[in-house]
């Protein structure tokens, strides 16, 4: 399936359930740099030989930071990369922030595209323009907002995905559910994760679902004024223990969808849903306890972009399929975290 949306800055291609080889059709070899990281270019370097060059980083979430950056224009340099010039990022979340950022300042902005290759990529970190890179504990602190021509999803990426990247995945498909899908919710509840993967069609759908979520909410609110940023669901006490007990991003979203429906509570959201989607994170092998110290994830968590004089906008459900931004105020943040960190290690 194959569809345009159109933003300010120009029309983007959003091609689901196409092989890479195609990507040739969409951006001339000839003036296309990759970038990935090493792993992917260790099992995929026959599908780059066309390219005018690959370049090729350290793989992980500790490469996306300024030195990386300077690296990859180094290359850049040395390959004579023009204002005409791509850049196609062929990786996970990590790979298609970096790339999506160094295209958007270098010579002021050069056109880039995606091929994202992890689930997690695939359903979130590739869709909606924000990249970026991290800055000492912070996450993303330093990045543009700046789209894509195109998007291209080949699910033949995810044969070499590892087990835990799966399951990273599955926590923003998770976060999907609970922001915009009772059903959805109840579904991924009563199923697992070898399910999804050896059920190809079922798989396609979750992909096509969550791209279509991103991208209306995108659409309404390209720079986070308003309600782009429920898409925080999670991700407000998740960056913290992402950065803290030093965990994959998936991992570390559940553990903050939790802090937020224990949170939620405070407007009426009943404890059933807060066990219901405990349940549902064990069901794709994702933990529900996490074991780091409540007073250095309290002081990232302050640092947060969303902070907001002295509380932070924070996503809360009403119930599932509902949700509600409310300025919570670090006492009412630390609080929840104290018992969940609390129950965790008991």
């Amino acid at each position: 399936m194959h569809y345009s949306v159109s933003f300010p800055q120009g029309n983007i291609q959003y091609l689901l359930n196409t092989a890479f080889n195609s990507a040739i059709e969409l951006c001339s070899p000839k003036d296309t740099i990759i970038i990935t990281d090493k792993n992917i270019a260790a099992f995929y370097a026959s599908k780059f030989q066309e390219y005018k060059a690959v370049i090729e980083i350290k793989a992980g979430e500790q490469s996306k930071n300024t030195e990386t950056v300077h690296y990859i224009i180094d290359q850049l340099l040395k390959h004579e990369v023009h204002r005409k010039s791509f850049l196609l990022g062929v990786g996970g979340g990590m790979v298609t922030d970096i790339t999506g950022y160094v295209a958007s300042t270098y010579m002021r902005g050069i056109n880039f595209g995606f091929a994202p290759t992890s689930l997690l990529g695939m359903v979130d970190a590739a869709i909606g323009g924000k990249n970026g890179i991290n800055y000492q504990l912070q996450k993303n602190l330093i990045g543009t907002i700046s789209q894509p021509s195109f998007i291209l999803f080949d699910r033949n990426f995810l044969d070499t995905l590892p087990d835990d990247e799966w399951s990273n995945g599955f926590a923003e498909i998770i976060k999907y559910a609970c922001l915009f899908d009772q059903g959805l919710f109840n579904e991924l509840h009563d199923r697992n994760i070898e399910y999804y993967k050896k059920n190809n069609a079922a798989l396609a759908s979750l992909i096509s679902k969550c791209v279509d979520w991103k991208n209306k909410i995108v659409l309404t609110d390209e720079h986070e004024h308003g309600k782009r940023k429920i898409l925080n669901f999670g991700h407000t006490a998740g960056h913290a223990f992402e950065t803290i007990a030093r965990i994959p991003h998936g991992q570390a979203v559940g553990l903050g969808m939790l802090v937020a429906c224990a949170l939620s509570q405070s407007i009426g959201l009943t404890k059933d849903v807060y066990h219901k989607l405990k349940h549902t994170l064990g069901n794709y092998n994702l933990p529900t306890e996490v074991n780091c110290d409540i007073d250095q994830t309290i002081e990232v968590i302050t640092m947060d972009k969303k902070r907001n004089n002295d509380g932070i906008d924070f996503v809360l459900l009403n119930t599932i399929g509902k949700s509600t931004i409310k300025n919570t105020s670090i006492k009412e943040i630390k609080a929840a975290i104290e018992i969940f960190i609390n129950e965790s290690n008991y």
